[in-house]
């Protein structure tokens, strides 16, 4: 299997530096791993642009492809699964058991990022104890693991505004916060570090806090990402039409949305290369756009 088998519709090519506290980033091994976002598998009736049922079969084209190469990890920032109009427990279970039976058919080491709709009917706690992350513990909703000498750090931002956590659907979906006590948890990770960060969530950071899509003490968090120093990237969902953003010297980019669309050539995932020397590249497949920062 190659890319060239593969529709995209369109490529975007940005230029930028990495830079290492001191100088550029030491040489190290480059990392490589498969990417894809928003899947929201259901056996639903299509609503809006959402072809919930199909995204189960787009994921199968991804996870074949990703086992086609020598990847570190794949990771999937959120909205894994969703639900009936009418939501029954029982049922959205088994939409969550589905979508990650298909995504562990990966030959290697998966990773999951908490989105809205992981907790619409259903508790964080039913959530982890279906879908694993390699080698880290069940009830960890925020978390980290390195590769390849990167660290990746996996945040939670699926809490209110007075810190609670989403549960059952008790919740705003724009109503979204990383809590005190996961800042906290966040400074000392970037502080132990050694390594280069890159940083998975699924609602944005890239914003002032305002906007539905956006969580609200951005700005907070980004300001810890930057103080130290550390950080080289961000890969978000949620705005299920993609984007890009460099605040501060990190890159902020945004997946297009899996869901979106009928049929295979409105498929949506990428493969992320880290280099080297620094350098962050996406193959994207489908609808997502190529980028090189």
């Amino acid at each position: 299997m190659n890319r060239r088998k593969f529709v995209k519709t369109s490529s975007v090519l940005l230029t930028g530096t990495l830079m290492w506290p001191g100088g550029n980033l030491p040489r190290r091994k480059k990392l490589k791993f498969g990417w894809v976002t928003d899947v929201h598998f259901a056996f639903r009736g299509a609503k809006w642009n959402r072809f919930y049922s199909e995204s189960i079969l787009k994921l199968r084209e991804a996870i074949d492809l990703f086992n086609s190469l020598n990847l570190d990890f794949i990771i999937e920032t959120g909205d894994f699964k969703d639900q009936d109009e009418k939501p029954v427990y029982e049922k959205t279970m088994q939409y969550l058991k589905a979508v990650e039976g298909e995504f562990r058919k990966y030959k290697g080491s998966r990773y999951h990022v908490f989105g809205n709709h992981d907790v619409d009917s259903i508790s964080k706690a039913d959530f982890l104890n279906v879908a694993e992350n390699s080698g880290i513990p069940r009830d960890r909703s925020y978390y980290s693991f390195d590769k390849n000498g990167f660290k990746c750090v996996v945040l939670d931002a699926c809490f209110k505004e007075d810190g609670t956590s989403y549960d059952k659907g008790n919740f705003d979906w724009t109503d979204t916060l990383i809590p005190r006590p996961e800042l906290d948890w966040l400074e000392q990770e970037l502080e132990g570090s050694s390594f280069p960060v890159l940083v998975f969530v699924h609602q944005r950071l890239d914003g002032d806090g305002t906007g539905e899509y956006f969580v609200n003490n951005s700005e907070e968090v980004r300001r810890i990402l930057e103080r130290s120093g550390k950080v080289l990237a961000v890969f978000q969902g949620h705005y299920h039409e993609g984007d890009y953003k460099k605040i501060n010297n990190i890159h902020y980019i945004t997946e297009k949305a899996l869901i979106e669309g009928s049929g295979e050539k409105n498929n949506s995932y990428c493969v992320v290369k880290v280099t080297v020397s620094g350098d962050i590249r996406i193959d994207g497949y489908r609808r997502m756009e190529d980028l090189k920062v």
